[in-house]
């Protein structure tokens, strides 16, 4: 029904108008009354043909193609749908009689001033506050004492420093915004999975394992490494825990960490470091399932990691962790095997199981890395410079 408003209620009916009915009206002089007349509006998706008359209801008709209006109004045209999308972006929403089409940058880019430009990256020490969107850039802030972050990145967060004594483990070394704390002499990426010995420490330490071991080599590596000593107590500890091989990687992994503060040793902590970060590159994007982790397990020499352990290892490890553990484990069982060589063993096994190409790569360029010049011969003669003369005539052997 038409409504013939008098002017003196004007105001209150615009009022009243506005919150109360549907649809939505708006205020239309009429010729041939000579009165204001209250006429709906055109809902989205129309345009206003005709206004009402005192007789007749507003007459809307709909958009035609590419046009679109997305509200109640009163235009008497519709609105033209935006071009196509620019570079660097997609359509999130296809144009159609009530909306307009709406564009939006790729995954991790975000709009500025017509532009999709890419989101910042957090550099070392900075986290990610907000992860950047469509819309805005990332926002990155420094990590707060208690939290750190070693990598570069556009949307992980400072992390946590790890508690060493809620994991019944010692506070080696002190974490900052950049590094994790050390914990008992195992880093972030080893500790919550238990791994004993890295790969790159037994790369790092293997030449100062000699072909034949003589009685006395703890003694001789004890007394003849600079810097603070390790105690007579740890040595016959390391002798009781750990098979003749095994013994002088954990003696220089302690006296590592004890000596952690002298220049030559945060070298060669510094180096570890970078080789367990390419390790990582290599086999920390590896996701195998049980079936595929038996069957490398199983494709290892000498004795062999049990089932129980590895279902146990998917459950405690990440499954970029998972393959480090296992062969941590493999080397407990077999001290005096070499890991890179068991790998080299298994590499032929693992052809005939249809083993994922990708990962037989991966495999081959871990070993590659592990055997490279700078791995053993660099480092075989800054350890023989360090512990002199004494050590050097004993016969030591370099993979």
């Amino acid at each position: 029904m038409i409504m013939v408003m008098h002017p003196k209620f004007l105001d209150l009916s615009i009022k009243w108008t506005t919150q109360e009915t549907f649809p939505p009206k708006y205020l239309h002089y009429d010729p041939e009354t000579s009165r204001q007349l209250m006429c709906d509006k055109c809902p989205p998706g129309t345009f206003l043909k005709q206004h009402c008359t005192a007789r007749r209801k507003t007459v809307c008709a709909p958009c035609p193609d590419h046009h679109y209006t997305d509200r109640w109004h009163t235009s008497d045209e519709c609105l033209y749908c935006s071009p196509v999308c620019k570079e660097l972006q997609y359509v999130k929403q296809e144009c159609n009689r009530t909306h307009n089409r709406v564009c939006e940058c790729v995954e991790g880019r975000y709009l500025e001033l017509e532009f999709c430009l890419k989101h910042r990256s957090c550099p070392p020490g900075f986290g990610v506050l907000q992860v950047g969107t469509p819309e805005r850039d990332t926002v990155c802030k420094r990590c707060p004492d208690g939290f750190f972050s070693n990598e570069t990145s556009s949307k992980a967060p400072c992390r946590k420093h790890t508690n060493c004594s809620a994991l019944g483990l010692l506070l080696i070394q002190k974490g900052n915004a950049m590094l994790d704390n050390i914990c008992s002499g195992n880093s972030e990426s080893t500790h919550k999975c238990g791994i004993d010995v890295t790969l790159c420490e037994e790369a790092f330490f293997r030449f100062a394992v000699p072909t034949k071991l003589t009685p006395n080599w703890l003694s001789v590596l004890v007394d003849n490494l600079p810097g603070t000593k390790v105690n007579a107590e740890s040595v016959e500890r390391i002798k009781r825990r750990h098979s003749s091989q095994e013994q002088t990687f954990q003696l220089l992994k302690l006296w590592k960490h004890q000596n952690k503060d002298q220049d030559v040793v945060k070298k060669i902590i510094q180096d570890i470091n970078l080789c367990e970060n390419s390790v990582q590159k290599h086999l920390g994007h590896m996701n195998l399932t049980f079936e595929q982790l038996r069957s490398l397990m199983e494709s290892l020499p000498g004795k062999k990691v049990s089932t129980e352990d590895i279902e146990k290892t998917m459950k405690t490890c990440k499954s970029s962790k998972q393959i480090l553990k296992l062969l941590s484990l493999w080397r407990s069982k077999n001290g005096d095997q070499d890991t890179r060589k068991g790998l080299m063993h298994a590499l032929k096994h693992l052809k005939t199981h249809h083993f994922p190409k990708t990962v037989i790569q991966s495999l081959k360029k871990t070993i590659r890395f592990l055997h490279s010049f700078t791995m053993y011969r660099l480092y075989q003669k800054l350890f023989l410079e360090m512990i002199g003369n004494q050590v050097q005539s004993v016969k030591i052997s370099c993979l």
